[in-house]
């Protein structure tokens, strides 16, 4: 019988070759594919509104997947850490069910007080990250702490944190943002933070890889050349059609400063992973 699914298939090949589907489908029926071309044409209406005079705030899109919101919040709330950011209760908690005494310690150390190398020293037993994860970024005592313990729930934390602000702020997937200074700044803060812990991060590689085959090569050209310095080793079909492919599309067609900096950038890039592969095999 004719089910849903099918019908939206078929009315898909209806509307690219018409002639190629004769039978009769219902004109009101669920959206199962979405419009590939969503942020080509929202770019487009923006640019026209814009030469037109009349510039009203654009619908937001990103990848044709969202839509904007209102931003109620400063930019770079989740960039400081939270006052009474420890969860001394869960502490307790913790210490009466295993029935272990931390170092004799009564209490947690709140993060917020951490204020030198020496703290973090003394109290790193009894630390606990706070509960807005984007404020480690800019605390390198913290970003240490992270080092010292590779919990996945933590780089979890940072995942859909970090993921969910790049997607909602891209400039160049978000028509009419008028973040864009506070967009360049918060990829030079990613930046520095992966030269700190030496390795990128995961959610920035996601974002890299989906974004780059819609970027013009202008739009925060520094701050996205940097961290595509620190994308880590994978396949190599995978590097060739995540990364060198849409960068390639640029190259030929850009300035000799354009192609100079992505030369120094893949050039980073390769001595990262020359580092990367030492330090693992050191351990080994």
């Amino acid at each position: 019988g004719m089910q849903s699914h099918l019908q939206a298939l078929l009315s898909l090949y209806k509307l690219f070759c018409p002639e190629q589907v004769t039978i009769t489908l219902p004109g009101k029926m669920k959206t199962y594919f979405k419009n590939s071309e969503g942020p080509w044409k929202a770019s487009i209406k923006a640019v026209r509104q814009r030469n037109q005079g009349t510039s009203p705030l654009s619908q937001a899109v990103f990848l044709g997947t969202s839509q904007s919101q209102s931003r109620k919040r400063k930019w770079n709330s989740q960039l400081i850490i939270p006052a009474s950011s420890t969860n001394t209760h869960n502490l307790e908690e913790d210490r009466e069910k295993n029935n272990v005494d931390l170092y004799s310690t009564n209490e947690s150390f709140p993060v917020e007080q951490l204020r030198t190398f020496p703290q973090l020293l003394q109290n790193i037993h009894c630390l606990e990250f706070p509960s807005q994860m984007g404020s480690v970024i800019t605390n390198p005592l913290l970003l240490h702490y992270m080092n010292c313990f590779k919990d996945e729930s933590i780089y979890l934390r940072l995942y859909y944190w970090m993921g969910q602000i790049l997607q909602e702020d891209c400039t160049w997937c978000v028509v009419d943002n008028p973040y864009e200074k506070e967009f360049k700044s918060f990829l030079e803060t990613i930046y520095k933070a992966e030269c700190f812990l030496q390795e990128g991060f995961s959610a920035c590689e996601e974002f890299l890889y989906k974004t780059l085959p819609l970027w013009d090569g202008s739009c925060c050209r520094s701050e996205i050349l940097k961290l595509v310095s620190w994308i880590p080793l994978s396949s190599s079909s995978e590097i060739k059609s995540h990364l060198y492919d849409p960068l390639a599309q640029l190259f030929f067609t850009s300035s000799i400063y354009f192609k100079c900096s992505v030369l120094e950038s893949l050039k980073e890039l390769l001595q990262n992973w020359l580092n990367c592969n030492v330090i693992h095999m050191d351990s080994e």
